[in-house]
């Protein structure tokens, strides 16, 4: 993510809602993709000025109370459990971080409700049905034709953590659900019916296999390492679909910390990391927000020296790798599929 300033020039960040230099409340101008103070003429979402989850701002004379971010939400948490709401608010950060790169991406988001495959979030919590003793109705964080649903216990780090260990996974975050997910989508609105079904098949897989059935043959081989050479994850190595999905966040990953890297003014080999976005407006003017990396092997690269220095700095600090992940060429090739799929839209 790139960096955002106040009017008065200290540095903001994404969620910030003042600055901490002049006082100044501030939010996010989806309009402008930058920073902006939080008066005429802009105003709060009203996600924000009454539960405060969300800091994004829309024009002060709009129809709408709520930025378009938060009109895709379908359902949210029961607020009537104080704990709901902080972990609402996670959830929005999350999503919001996800809407952001892919409007960087110039990726088609179909937003009209009234649309088949229409995108929407729902936000749920398991319920529990204490007169049975036994869980009533267990919410699973998936994709259903463009509804995007996160279970609300993704956002309680403890919780989250437990899954984790679970699943034998050495990755698991809040935004990863998001960006996940977000492939499934992507799937059907640039995969689906389109021209690159075929290259799509010859790299991942047939996606018309019987896709609970491969779910059951994972989750009943948990610890085969036989993925290691061709999958991003042993979660990719269940269907064509997963390895799809997780292949996208990956991309989507590599994106925004090239960009932030970028901005932060990072340098790999002794030369600065390059953005994946051209200079604004590009060379024409016409298409500034496309991928900048003509060369893909200069991303993929510049990718692995960046993650390869972030590991290494939390190994100094005592805490996990940020990226434990490895980059074979089965998995770099599937990512250049992706940045095709994208460059080419």
């Amino acid at each position: 993510m790139k960096h955002f300033s106040c009017v008065c020039g200290n540095r903001l960040h994404f969620e910030n809602t003042r600055c901490l230099a002049c006082g100044r409340v501030v939010g996010f101008d989806p309009a402008a993709r930058e920073m902006r103070p939080a008066e005429s003429p802009l105003r709060y979402c009203s996600n924000g000025l009454e539960h405060g989850v969300c800091n994004w701002l829309l024009p002060e004379d709009s129809q709408n109370d709520r930025c378009w971010a938060c009109n895709l939400n379908q359902v949210i948490p029961n607020l009537s459990d104080p704990d709901n709401l902080r972990l609402w608010g996670r959830l929005e950060a999350a999503k919001k971080r996800l809407l952001y790169t892919l409007e960087q991406l110039a990726l088609p988001l179909v937003t009209d409700a009234s649309k088949p495959g229409a995108l929407a979030f729902r936000f749920m919590a398991d319920s529990l049905d204490y007169s049975e003793g036994a869980l009533g109705s267990p919410v699973y964080t998936g994709h259903d034709r463009g509804v995007i649903t996160i279970n609300l216990k993704e956002a309680d780090a403890g919780a989250r953590e437990t899954m984790r260990e679970a699943m034998n996974e050495p990755y698991r975050t809040l935004l990863g659900h998001f960006r996940h997910e977000i492939g499934h989508y992507f799937w059907d609105q640039l995969i689906r019916t389109s021209s690159w079904l075929n290259e799509f098949r010859a790299l991942f897989g047939d996606e018309t296999l019987d896709y609970e059935a491969a779910l059951r043959d994972h989750y009943d081989n948990l610890n085969d390492p036989s993925w290691r050479d061709e999958y991003i994850s042993a979660y990719a190595s269940a269907h064509p679909w997963e390895d799809w999905a997780e292949t996208w966040a990956h991309y989507l990953h590599m994106f925004d910390g090239l960009e932030t890297a970028h901005a932060m003014g990072f340098q790999v080999a002794h030369r600065p990391v390059a953005s994946p976005l051209p200079s604004p407006g590009g060379a024409s003017g016409e298409q500034p927000w496309s991928p900048h990396y003509p060369d893909f092997g200069q991303m993929v690269d510049d990718w692995q020296q960046l993650t390869l220095a972030l590991n290494a700095m939390n190994r100094s600090m005592g805490l996990s790798d940020t990226y434990p992940f490895t980059l074979t060429e089965p998995v770099i090739e599937k990512l250049d599929f992706v940045h095709r799929v994208i460059n080419d839209l």
